[in-house]
């Protein structure tokens, strides 16, 4: 029979991905100097949110119904970021006379709009989120991440339908 991990050991290595990513992230941030635009700040929340999740789930490590409860909530928080990181490459590969104008930036928004209504301007994208600043094997970075969150969904599906 083969090995199949435990279901602790892959949310363990769901949360050290997500950890990874972050400090991808951070480092693309702070060393290399690109600046995340508003819809990267909501696929960082929900690299964060899946990753805690996860970490949660390894560290308590709850019987069948609790493992299915966190893996949903994992699942939860990858597809978010499937959807924000999917509308990203949609907006990097409009042709230029539909990339939509810059905006005020998010600070702006968060300090003048109401929460429902930043979110709603997030989506709509603007002119910096279309922009491919960085690549890697001619991947642009929300293309990985879109990746990164595929990855995360299928490991959270597996382990909310997994039996052992």
């Amino acid at each position: 029979m083969p090995w199949i991990p435990s279901p602790r050991l892959v949310n363990l290595l769901i949360a050290m991905t997500a950890a990874a990513a972050m400090a991808a992230a951070l480092y693309l941030q702070h060393t290399v100097g690109l600046e995340p635009c508003p819809l990267c700040i909501f696929q960082r929340v929900a690299v964060i949110s899946a990753g805690v999740i996860a970490l949660v789930a390894a560290v308590h490590a709850p019987a069948l119904t609790g493992r299915r409860v966190y893996a949903v909530l994992t699942a939860l928080a990858a597809a978010a970021g499937v959807v924000v990181a999917g509308r990203h490459v949609w907006l990097q590969h409009l042709p230029l006379d539909q990339v939509p104008a810059c905006g005020p930036g998010l600070d702006y928004w968060m300090a003048a709009l109401p929460m429902q209504e930043v979110v709603r301007q997030v989506f709509r994208g603007s002119g910096e989120c279309a922009k491919v600043d960085w690549t890697l094997f001619n991947v642009s970075l929300p293309e990985w991440t879109l990746l990164l969150f595929l990855g995360l969904l299928a490991a959270s599906i597996w382990q909310l339908l997994r039996r052992s």
